[in-house]
């Protein structure tokens, strides 16, 4: 087991993981100002299950998946106490096996920002066969121009650069940028958030 998938099967076993803090706002302001309708919709990385267990009280048809167990396990337990159906799944955004069809919304909130860079473009040859022309995919992470010292520290989590989500995504998706901040006297110092839409099959 890699070091970064017991870090989390260790957290969500024993404790109430800081992010764990309920179905996050930008989501809830999408679906309130009906951005975002009702629809298949697939959280990337649920964690504990909050946004998928949110959309399902909205009515939307939700899958959660994580690679940790133990956060699939509570996801479930707390979508019974919610009284909602949620298609929690244990699997790998790399390399999907128990994940197929497409959704018409696709939810990632703290999950690509997690891999390193040469993981990244497997999670997009992974993403993208769960996608139809109109498909809109929520993207939230960690964006800055690092530091020197932050290249030196060992496990430290790698943000998006400047650009990134622009060269990865462009050639398949239009991308509208949401939100973003950048505040050198906190930590994690920036976030970005994006919405896009994918393209005709034609664009690619």
């Amino acid at each position: 087991m890699n070091p970064m998938k017991q870090f989390y099967e260790f957290t969500y076993r024993h404790f109430r993981a800081p992010w764990d803090i309920g179905a996050r706002e930008e989501l809830v302001s999408m679906v309130e100002t009906g951005r975002i309708k009702p629809c298949r919709a697939i959280d990337l990385g649920c964690g504990a299950g909050a946004n998928a267990i949110y959309l399902a009280q909205c009515g939307f048809e939700v899958t959660g998946v994580d690679f940790a167990e133990a956060a699939i396990e509570k996801s479930q337990a707390r979508a019974r106490e919610a009284g909602v159906q949620v298609n929690f799944l244990v699997d790998d955004l790399t390399n999907l096996r128990h994940v197929s069809g497409e959704f018409a919304f696709l939810l990632d909130y703290g999950v690509l920002d997690d891999l390193r860079p040469n993981q990244r473009e497997s999670y997009l040859r992974n993403l993208l066969p769960l996608t139809h022309s109109g498909s809109l995919y929520f993207l939230w992470g960690f964006e800055y121009p690092m530091r020197w010292w932050e290249n030196l520290v060992p496990f430290y989590d790698v943000p998006f650069y400047p650009g990134e989500i622009e060269q990865r995504f462009a050639p398949y998706f239009e991308i509208e940028k949401t939100a973003g901040r950048i505040d050198y006297s906190h930590w994690p110092p920036g976030y970005s958030a994006y919405l896009m839409t994918r393209k005709g099959e034609m664009a690619e």
